[in-house]
């Protein structure tokens, strides 16, 4: 039972009776790692729930599922339970444009960046639309601290850029700020480490759980980009009781459904649309736009207007991609499935 209690069962609402629930901790191709009532355990899915039929929800890492439980081999899932929040992007494979499931059912959302050439407001502001389009809330965290000379520009380019989000200067190195984090480590919560390559993901997490969970790599001097040494995700439980999903860096943050994300992370843009004279302003050249009013008046800075138009035209364009991809897998779905089925009953 202490399992349910470690691994956020108790907060997801589930307990003994809700019968053979496990929660996926980390996913390795077709195979997944598990923890239930019993411990650690692997688990494939029933090939007739997820292959054959349409509806079924793939697991990724923080899911909880429902098991048939085997104390001899690997165990059956068949059934992936409704998710509280859910973070995905799309694909980077090239003329591949699926959505692809990043890690589910967190509580905070563990924004980083570095302070060093690594930090851009541009990629900042990409995931914070993401972050908040997951349902949970995003902390900005800015590590490497510890590193030569003054950081203010970088941190209050942060806090404008994330209105409303606390941003935290921290240092895995020396320990710098990590006890401002404590409020997010709770007992049972989920929390999910997003951001590019070489920000210090996993060096923060070995420092948060006081011991080398994660290999960690060196960042090159030249341009402060770093190797990816964290491969896959997984899901780590730290002594003080929290729960971390850490997940690969990511080179490319490609845009998925972020309409309701943009508007937490743009509340100053959304706003100032309200305020046009006319519902559908395109904020061109129409009389009365607010939005290029507060352009001349310097309220709304180019690059920010300009990064939200971005971000928005991104995820017009990859719904429009999905909508034409969805009406062709459909004719491919069932010889597909066909396929995978006989692949896992092997």
């Amino acid at each position: 039972m202490e399992y349910w209690k470690e691994f956020g069962f108790d907060r997801a609402g589930l307990s003994a009776e809700s019968g053979e629930i496990a929660r996926v901790t980390a996913v390795h191709k077709e195979r997944y790692q598990l923890i239930c009532r019993q411990g650690s355990c692997y688990g494939r899915l029933k090939s007739s729930r997820y292959f054959d039929g349409l509806d079924e929800t793939f697991p990724t890492v923080g899911d909880f599922v429902e098991l048939q439980y085997n104390p001899a081999g690997d165990s059956v899932i068949l059934h992936t339970l409704p998710r509280r929040t859910f973070f995905s992007r799309l694909d980077p494979t090239p003329g591949h444009p699926v959505e692809q499931a990043v890690a589910a059912n967190f509580d905070t959302v563990f924004v980083v960046q570095s302070l060093n050439e690594n930090f851009n407001v541009n990629r900042l502001e990409r995931y914070l639309a993401q972050a908040w389009q997951s349902g949970a809330r995003p902390v900005v965290v800015l590590t490497k601290s510890d590193l030569p000379g003054d950081h203010t520009p970088e941190i209050l380019a942060a806090q404008e850029t994330a209105p409303g989000v606390e941003v935290i200067p921290v240092s895995a190195k020396t320990g710098q700020g990590l006890h401002l984090l404590a409020p997010y480590l709770r007992p049972g919560e989920t929390l999910v480490f997003l951001g590019s390559s070489g920000v210090g993901k996993s060096s923060l997490l070995n420092a948060l759980a006081g011991e080398e969970l994660m290999a960690t790599g060196a960042v090159r001097e030249s341009d402060s980009r770093g190797r990816h040494t964290t491969t896959h995700r997984q899901l780590f439980c730290l002594p003080c009781g929290a729960l971390v999903i850490d997940t690969p860096g990511m080179r490319q943050l490609g845009m998925w459904d972020v309409s309701e994300g943009l508007q937490e992370a743009f509340p100053d843009v959304e706003e100032l649309a309200k305020k046009c004279r006319f519902s559908d302003c395109r904020h061109e050249s129409e009389p009365g736009c607010a939005v290029q009013e507060a352009l001349r008046q310097g309220t709304l800075s180019p690059q920010r207007w300009k990064s939200y138009q971005q971000l928005q035209r991104e995820a017009i364009f990859t719904g429009k991609k999905e909508d034409v991809r969805r009406m062709r897998q459909l004719k491919k779905s069932a010889e597909r499935r066909q396929r995978l089925r006989k692949k896992y009953d092997r």
